[in-house]
């Protein structure tokens, strides 16, 4: 059998060290044909020795060695344009992880999709250009990999309803008046999943729940009215499908990025996974409505989803500001979701025709979020 060769974006982050960990399970399956850090030369660097790939990037700073072939942002692009490979796993974080999906597909290769941010932003642009070139993207979120997989053996036809499930976070438990006290540490300690900063904290306030709600609507053409969310505190079901008769079909495995990363690496086929099996003795699963007075970005979500067209670029960008803007002290993590909404009562109906659109209007709305983010501390500045 001939080894798939893998481009791995961010594969110093917790996604890319999880390929990595897949990679190594199976040595006679897959070979690594480059990688990509944003800042973590040493780390790359041994991972690159360790594989033996002499094709690297660093995207966020100048490198120390001479040992990395490829610099910046652009230089992750003509990476991937330049280097032979099946598959480019993205695991970038945030929206700088759009244009590495688009030349993933222009280049005529299949694309593992960890970046969220490339459907919410550019879904039906994205979808359309796999079509075109004839490739496939096969999502690798939890979430989104088990409803993929699911409908791999159910119609969508038949499909009743989306549930997508969440952990509800490191406050799930805390009221709303002691959210007005949470400290960035706390937030930073997911329970049960371990994901970068900005991820964890989307998962305290729900926004990434928020960001999956549009993108399973944009991924799997499926209403957003019939995309649901509910709080699983376990995470062990990794969402389900409710079909026409009222059966429910779910995913269930322990919490661990490994499998729906393997499951996107041998996509169509199945292969034994070496990480442990889940034991349905001496577990209990729970299951809750969310709160929307204490998760208003999951009704903003919804929002920007109906809206379509230009609202969910306005919706991903204004929370990337703001939750860099909670990292560094300069709001409460109750002045996450205010700037987001702030920033969608602007008029986002703009009609989608290209990347260069998408990203136009991201800049605009990141300047409109940190207009958003001057009037709240009161150092508003002129817009």
């Amino acid at each position: 059998m001939r080894k798939k060769k893998l481009i791995i974006l961010g594969s110093t982050g917790s996604i890319g060290r999880s390929t990595l960990d897949v990679v190594r399970a199976h040595p006679d399956r897959f070979g690594i044909a480059a990688l990509s850090a944003h800042t973590n030369e040493s780390k790359l660097l041994d991972q690159a020795k360790e594989f033996s790939v002499s094709v690297t990037a660093l995207s966020g700073k100048n490198p120390e060695s001479d040992l990395v072939t490829y610099l910046g942002e652009r230089g992750i692009i003509s990476m991937i344009e330049e280097t032979e490979a099946d598959m480019v796993v993205n695991g970038i974080a945030g929206s700088r992880g759009l244009l590495p999906s688009v030349a993933a597909l222009s280049s005529g290769k299949d694309l593992a999709l960890a970046n969220k941010e490339t459907i919410i932003m550019a879904g039906e642009l994205v979808t359309s250009l796999a079509g075109e070139k004839g490739r496939k993207i096969i999502p690798v979120d939890s979430e989104h990999s088990a409803i993929f997989h699911l409908l791999q053996k159910v119609q969508l036809s038949d499909v009743e309803e989306i549930i997508l499930t969440a952990s509800g976070g490191a406050f799930r438990d805390l009221s709303l008046d002691d959210l007005n006290h949470v400290t960035v540490e706390q937030a930073l300690k997911h329970p049960t999943w371990n994901m970068g900063k900005k991820i964890t904290i989307d998962s305290a306030t729900m926004a990434n729940k928020g960001l999956e709600i549009i993108e399973a609507n944009k991924l799997f053409s499926f209403p957003v009215d019939r995309i649901k969310v509910i709080i699983h505190p376990q995470s062990y079901v990794h969402s389900l499908i409710r079909t026409i008769d009222g059966a429910l079909y779910s995913q269930i495995s322990y919490p661990d990025m490994r499998l729906p990363i393997q499951n996107a690496l041998t996509y169509p086929e199945t292969s034994p996974f070496p990480f442990g099996r889940f034991k349905l003795t001496g577990e209990i699963l729970t299951f809750q409505a969310p709160d929307s007075k204490k998760y208003p970005l999951l009704d903003l979500a919804y929002r920007a989803a109906t809206e379509g067209r230009a609202y969910p670029i306005a919706y991903n960008a204004a929370n990337e500001v703001a939750v860099s803007a909670f990292l560094k002290g300069k709001i409460h993590f109750t002045g996450i979701a205010p700037v987001v909404e702030r920033t969608l009562e602007y008029d986002w109906g703009n009609l989608l025709l290209s990347f260069e659109q998408v990203g136009e209007l991201d800049i605009r709305a990141r300047e409109i979020a940190d207009h958003a983010i001057g009037e709240i501390t009161g150092e508003s500045i002129c817009f």
